[in-house]
């Protein structure tokens, strides 16, 4: 069923059309991409959708009260509460049952209630269908929900009392996107969701969102992410919206055989009007031949005609070229540590040779752009340094774009760098980088994060150094503007360092990936893909291998409770202290086995695919209650038999 329909949707700012006649559709369940370069319109449609945008054209069907879910591009959760009371304030409704549940069952256990009674019927029965609703929409599991979607965003029990007004932007980004899945709306928009997300926490989200019992509607650069997401890809080029089924990789290829496609009608078309045109030409003033030239014209005029095929807009287009070539070791690090009032990780190793391409992976606040600044002596090491080998000339690329002024304009800022470069020569490399015209007379601080980020990429090309060292190069960059520089570093004849989150660009680059964790670094001679099956495989030995031991390690013996002090106590006296002893023994590997089991239901209910799923949710949900109350009988008995124990002893 079609749950949101956008007809004929058309687009105007300051009198010029944006796009128009726009059409999409959204199925229950869809996953749908929203794709096009970087100002095509994207955020614009679906601001339209949520209403934030007027329609100029055209109108938006919804199925009756669809509810929509939104998250825009880098927008923080903005609130006074805890991490904890903000997620649980999704399920107010829920805790409002609860509390009245707890009423009704004070109510009828109550000394003066009668069970025969009339009232106690109509209370029954008020709590029979509360508690039936409080079941259905997850009422015992909501716990586990928020510890679940919590825990794959990184946040543990310990940080649950933390107000969110005192966290950085990314952490409120990251609870504003948690906030929305534990919302579940039945139509998910999502602008760039995986932006400072780091690669675990994106792997998490996967998982996450592709149980998501509702719709999706994606706009995202990160292919790897499409491609494992979407079933759907809406492409916006040109003010139009192209329509294609099937993940991203699916789209690009559908996308090149539809092109190809068009430019063999439109060639086929093409031959056959200069046919017929030629033959118009050469008979229409024969009179034999005058009604068949005439009949052909009339054809020519009847003829649909095919617009030529006119691709994208215009690509950017350049490359790395080193003015120098270096030697075969360019750097080596060793037994290194990085941080800056404490150790971040340790020890960091990395021997990186000529023609490299190292990409540096590891979660947030591990120290990954401190590593390359502390390479590049922008911060100093805690222990160890960097050492560069022989006619090694480096250039960085910053992520924060420090090294931009905001006060100069596009031409001044690189021209400035290079005063002695004819201003001709300067416009024609900002050209390349699709800066052209009135462009070059934009201020930096009028930029989009795009702009900027290409701004960047032409001083960086402009330097010719022949050791790139790259801080997250993708960041802002539409796909096209990323296929362009993933090309021309595959070019590039150097070497290259770097860290980046975007995983496809990581398999096109890399030739090995460095994981950087709190113990250091560890290093993988492959791309992304190969990385992540050596990780699976080494879980896969540690479990094999954990199960392994586990079946050999010996069964524990009886403890031996005889004592040399009670020697002389009668014998039914040491049988009853024998016999408490095994009780207090079995008691406890029972708590053991309890926790254990408690522990294994819980890491259950946070798994995706289980907190996703009512029935499933629901069965574990009761498990862990009667676990809980087990342990809370066994811990009594535990109690009691323990202190006749030492009263013994």
């Amino acid at each position: 069923m079609i749950i949101l329909q956008a007809q004929d949707l058309t687009k105007r700012f300051n009198g010029e059309t944006i796009f128009s006649k726009v059409n999409l559709a959204i199925q229950e369940k869809s996953r749908v991409a929203l794709v096009g370069r970087n100002g095509a319109g994207k955020s614009t449609i679906v601001k339209m959708i949520i209403g934030e945008q007027s329609i100029d054209g055209g109108k938006i069907v919804t199925k009756k009260n669809l509810s929509i879910g939104y998250l825009a591009q880098d927008t923080g959760l903005n609130s006074d509460k805890s991490i904890y009371a903000e997620m649980e304030s999704v399920f107010a409704g829920l805790k409002e049952q609860e509390a009245k549940l707890h009423s009704l069952e004070e109510q009828m256990g109550s000394a003066n209630m009668d069970p025969n009674s009339e009232e106690y019927e109509t209370i029954s029965s008020q709590y029979d269908n509360i508690r039936a609703d409080f079941e259905q929409h997850n009422g015992y599991g909501y716990d586990a929900e928020i510890r679940g979607v919590l825990h794959g965003f990184g946040f543990e029990e310990p940080d649950y009392d933390r107000p969110i007004n005192e966290l950085s932007g990314g952490q409120k980004t990251q609870l504003a996107l948690a906030k929305l899945l534990l919302e579940k709306p039945e139509l998910l928009i999502l602008d760039e969701p995986t932006n400072h997300l780091d690669v675990e926490t994106i792997t998490w989200l996967e998982g996450y969102i592709q149980n998501y019992s509702g719709a999706l509607l994606i706009i995202s650069h990160d292919r790897y992410f499409l491609d494992r997401i979407v079933n759907e890809v809406y492409e916006m080029s040109q003010g139009t919206l192209h329509h294609f089924t099937g993940n991203y990789t699916e789209y690009t290829k559908k996308k090149e055989q539809l092109i190809e496609q068009e430019w063999k009608e439109y060639e086929k078309q093409q031959a056959k009007i200069e046919k017929l045109q030629t033959f118009v030409d050469k008979n229409i003033v024969r009179a034999s031949t005058t009604k068949q030239a005439q009949a052909r014209r009339k054809q020519l005029e009847k003829m649909d005609k095919l617009q030529k095929p006119t691709g994208d807009a215009k690509s950017a287009r350049f490359s790395f070229t080193p003015k120098s070539k270096s030697g075969n070791n360019v750097l080596n690090v060793a037994n290194a540590a990085v941080g800056y009032t404490s150790i971040l990780s340790e020890p960091i190793n990395l021997d990186v040779k000529r023609h490299q391409a190292i990409a540096i992976v590891g979660p947030n606040d591990v120290g990954k752009s401190t590593l390359l600044k502390s390479i590049l002596g922008i911060i100093p090491f805690i222990k160890g340094k960097a050492q560069f080998g022989t006619g090694v000339d480096t250039g960085y690329y910053d992520q924060e774009q420090a090294s931009l002024h905001a006060s100069k304009t596009v031409l001044e800022e690189l021209w400035d760098d290079h005063p002695t470069t004819p201003e001709g020569d300067i416009r024609s490399i900002l050209g390349s980088f699709l800066f052209s015209g009135d462009d070059v007379a934009k201020m930096v601080h009028d930029l989009s994060g795009g702009e900027k980020a290409r701004l960047l990429l032409t001083k960086l090309a402009f330097q010719h150094n022949n050791f790139l060292i790259l801080d997250e190069p993708t960041n802002h960059l539409d796909i096209d503007s990323r296929e362009v520089l993933e090309k021309a570093l595959n070019q590039f004849d150097g070497t290259i360092l770097f860290v980046s989150h975007d995983r496809y660009f990581i398999n096109k680059i890399a030739t090995a990936v460095v994981e950087l964790s709190r113990k250091g670094t560890t290093l993988y001679l492959g791309n992304y893909d190969y990385y992540v099956d050596k990780k699976d495989e080494q879980t896969a030995i540690k479990e094999h291998e954990a199960e392994k031991n586990a079946a050999n390690m010996p069964q524990p013996e009886a403890k031996v409770t005889t004592d040399k002090k009670n020697y002389e106590l009668n014998k039914q006296a040491q049988k009853e202290h024998r016999k408490l002893a095994r009780e207090v023994e079995g008691l406890e590997t029972k708590l053991d086995d309890l926790t254990k089991s408690k522990d294994e239901i819980e890491a259950e209910m946070t798994k995706p695919d289980v907190f996703n799923d009512l029935g499933k949710l629901q069965d574990l949900q009761k498990k862990l209650d009667a676990t809980n109350e087990q342990i809370k009988e066994t811990e009594s008995s535990w109690e009691e038999a323990s202190l006749k124990l030492e009263g013994d002893e």
